[in-house]
């Protein structure tokens, strides 16, 4: 909060990271929004509807010799967000975080293939500006990821799954290219889930604290504060949320990512 934008930048394709890189999973990603500012908070992502690609290239590379400013609104979306919003961002999708934003980020990452493109006119130690990666990301942007496909497929995806006293389930995404799914819960008591064969990694994104517990035994009682992550193996088969401490008694919001 109070901070810039990300850098603007893509994702290999899968079949790009494994035939350049030898890497049999790329990083596709989303942004949960933690918080954002009420007056202005956004993300870039996906391309503007009838851009001139040579032109929006020839534009970054004059900008990554630092004598021009690369015209981002006249090419990439800014989308507005709010908090608890979860944007999805499959490889190959023209991205990047807006300022006054918290960011949760689930993402299956492989660590350094991050192909830069614009970094808003930053600078490194030396004075110039920071190494960007327009030829990979060139051939990775799916150019046809404008602005409809972006608000029919990866903005506004959330889906109410189950609704009772004291408990509501939807699935926030993740896109149909993407091996990650995600589920939110928002409760104030007791909640069971079963772990479906695989790890479980879930974060507390909204109240003071919750109790994790495995019913059958297999890991001691812990408590989980706000924005912290943790993790449920496959192993435990079940696990048990329940608001306490500041939260006893008050409705909470837990995400849930895990291995489709």
């Amino acid at each position: 909060m109070g901070g810039g934008n990300l850098s603007l930048q893509v994702h290999p394709l899968t079949e790009y990271i494994q035939e350049n890189f030898g890497m049999h999973y790329t990083q596709d990603e989303s942004y949960y929004m933690l918080d954002a500012a009420e007056d202005e908070a956004y993300v870039y992502l996906g391309l503007k509807e009838g851009i001139n690609r040579e032109e929006m290239i020839a534009d970054l590379k004059k900008a990554e010799q630092g004598t021009e400013r690369f015209p981002d609104e006249k090419y990439v979306n800014r989308i507005p967000v709010k908090k608890h919003d979860h944007v999805l961002i499959p490889a190959g999708t023209l991205h990047c975080s807006g300022k006054n934003t918290m960011v949760l980020e689930i993402s299956a990452t492989p660590y350094i293939f991050t192909f830069k493109l614009w970094d808003w006119g930053r600078v490194g130690l030396d004075g110039k500006p920071r190494p960007i990666h327009i030829e990979h990301g060139e051939q990775n942007i799916q150019w046809d990821r404008d602005t409809k496909w972006v608000y029919n497929n990866i903005v506004g995806q959330t889906k109410l799954c189950h609704q009772e006293d004291g408990l509501t389930v939807e699935r926030t995404g993740l896109h149909n290219r993407e091996f990650i799914e995600s589920y939110r819960y928002t409760f104030n008591q007791p909640v069971s889930r079963l772990c479906g064969d695989s790890v479980h990694m879930l974060n507390l994104v909204d109240g003071g604290q919750i109790t994790v517990t495995s019913p059958r035994g297999e890991f001691a009682p812990f408590d989980v504060h706000y924005a912290e992550t943790f993790i449920i193996p496959a192993i435990a088969q079940e696990y048990c949320l329940t608001p306490s401490g500041i939260s006893e008694g008050k409705t909470v919001k837990v995400i849930d990512a895990w291995v489709r």
